[in-house]
């Protein structure tokens, strides 16, 4: 029996999950919250502290070990994913200069504008392969937002790094930051790191986007690698902290979107939703993919070596659903139980979900939720409807652009936190996207990461080997015949809203809500 620990950074806790490689069995998972700062203020700040994730990482390790009813020197190899991009900023001794701008963080929104003018003027093909625009979730603008509003700490940043990266470097001992480990993940993803440019963006277009960048790229300096790559072993002191043996074997670290998918099976030519809090598309394409405008992140190897994986996203999922909930003095689950005799488009809703921006495939921070069709009888409970179907739509349209770019699909995979617990939210994507949705029997949460550290301490030959003994089985939604015609119809007047409110394509305005009133009149008895 070889027994394997492996951890996933959310945006609120961290889980750490025990897994024993010969079973297939999760032996314990235990999770321990951090603190999120917020500011009325200034809604664009998400800040998290270093110090708290690693004294949540300590708690949720010593719990799930005795939960697991074990040593913990017993746990042959650890692994984490975290959230991203989440930059933080370190001196030469790799300590903290401030808190990490968390990925949800969106005040580096002018600086990502100056990064996109600057590489369409230039012709970058990095910003190709990011989807055509750099977010104001990525590193190089949050490393700039961070330049321009501290200056007191400008000479002392020696290392802008990704939690995933800090965090291995923290639990390595590692001091250096040419030591460093970097994920191709993270930085392929989210810096613009592609080996076929060599390595980040160059130098002097960072500088003419502006002067503070200047020798940044030698900040970012380290040892690139995908998570078959080991980052290094646990220090001492880190050791007796977590109560785990010292010397065992880390991985080089990734995002926990890709990792969940990793975690629920995935293959190439899937397309997982991992959907949270917010929700991350992870796909996977052979050596010919390219580029997608629109799409996020194109990267060689950042989710399985050997293929290409692609990322998309929605800037928000689990949070609106927790708005709709809250405003209505409610939860989630009550509302969603409310909801199994409705049928495509009967509350007369419809639900533009960019209540905290668009990630993908408008990639604008500047819009906002809108809820069309009300009247004065409609519900919390409807809304949450119109708040689902308006979720699966706009994968829609996501999964749609990928396949213009000549990407093909065999299965969806519903992945992360929520689908295990909302079947109607699973049907509804079955429906929406017209095919099988699949859904782990439990959450893969974890599962990604103990995949590597599995690997980490050479238990299995490969990924697909780790997943067929550690991945759970999945349940399978197919469409209803029955709601194709509808959910068509419905599809059509979505995607003509999103791309009129969000590129001004020619909408006919006037037609919008006496649509969503037929449904609405048409809807089943409830």
């Amino acid at each position: 029996m070889t027994i394997i620990a492996g951890a996933d950074f959310g945006t609120l806790s961290v889980r750490v999950t025990i897994m024993d490689t010969r079973t297939g069995t999760t032996l314990s998972s235990a999770s321990a919250e951090y603190p999120l700062e917020r500011s009325e203020k200034n809604p664009l700040l998400a800040r998290q502290a270093h110090a708290d994730h690693m004294g949540a990482l300590t708690r949720a390790m010593r719990a799930a070990v005795a939960e697991a009813g074990i040593d913990g020197t017993q746990i042959a190899a650890f692994a984490a994913d975290t959230t991203g991009s989440s930059v933080i900023a370190v001196d030469r001794n790799l300590e903290p200069l401030d808190d990490y701008y968390l990925w949800c963080d969106h005040r580096a929104h002018a600086e990502a504008a100056e990064i996109t003018e600057h590489a369409r003027r230039e012709g970058l093909e990095a910003l190709d392969w990011s989807g055509g625009v750099y977010s104001h979730e990525w590193g190089y603008a949050k490393l700039l937002h961070f330049l321009r509003h501290n200056p007191d700490k400008r000479d002392r940043v020696a290392a802008a790094l990704e939690h995933c990266d800090m965090l291995a470097a923290t639990l390595c001992g590692i001091k250096s930051v040419a030591d460093l480990p970097r994920s191709i993940c993270a930085m392929g993803h989210k810096w613009m790191w592609g080996a076929r440019w060599g390595g980040p963006p160059p130098q002097d277009f960072l500088t003419r986007v502006d002067p503070l960048f200047d020798g940044v790229n030698a900040r970012l300096d380290g040892r690139y690698g995908t998570s078959l790559v080991l980052a290094g072993h646990l220090c001492p002191e880190w050791a007796e902290r977590l109560g785990l043996a010292a010397g065992i074997p880390i991985p080089i670290g990734a995002f926990d979107a890709h990792w969940d998918a990793v975690g629920s099976g995935c293959r190439e030519g899937d397309v997982v939703n991992v959907i949270g809090t917010s929700t991350c598309i992870i796909a996977l394409g052979d050596d010919e993919t390219k580029p997608v405008a629109g799409i996020c992140g194109t990267v060689p190897g950042s989710v399985i070596p050997g293929l290409v994986g692609i990322e998309a996203g929605q800037s928000a999922t689990g949070d609106i659903f927790e708005a709709i909930a809250r405003r209505a003095g409610s939860d989630v689950a009550s509302l969603c139980g409310r909801l199994d005799g409705y049928g495509p488009g009967s509350t007369g809703l419809m639900r533009l979900t960019w209540d905290n921006g668009d990630r993908t495939v408008l990639v604008r921070s500047d819009l906002g939720g809108v809820t069309l069709g009300w009247d004065l009888s409609h519900t919390a409970a409807d809304e949450m409807h119109a708040a689902i179907e308006g979720m699966a739509m706009h994968t829609r349209i996501i999964i749609d652009r990928m396949g213009e770019g000549g990407l093909s699909f065999q299965r969806v995979v519903n992945a992360g936190g929520i689908p295990q617990k909302n079947e109607i939210l699973n049907q509804i994507y079955a429906d929406v996207l017209g095919c099988e949705v699949h859904v782990p029997s439990r959450s893969p949460v974890g599962v990604g990461a103990c995949i590597f550290a599995s690997l980490a301490a050479g238990v299995f030959g490969g990924i697909a080997e780790a997943q067929a003994a550690l991945s759970p089985p999945s349940k399978v939604y197919y469409p209803r015949a029955e709601t194709s015609a509808a959910y068509q119809e419905l599809y059509g007047l979505f995607k003509a809203l999103y791309f009129g409110f969000g590129e001004g394509r020619p909408l006919v305005l006037q037609e919008v809500l006496p649509k969503l009133r037929a449904f609405r009149l048409g809807s089943p008895v409830r």
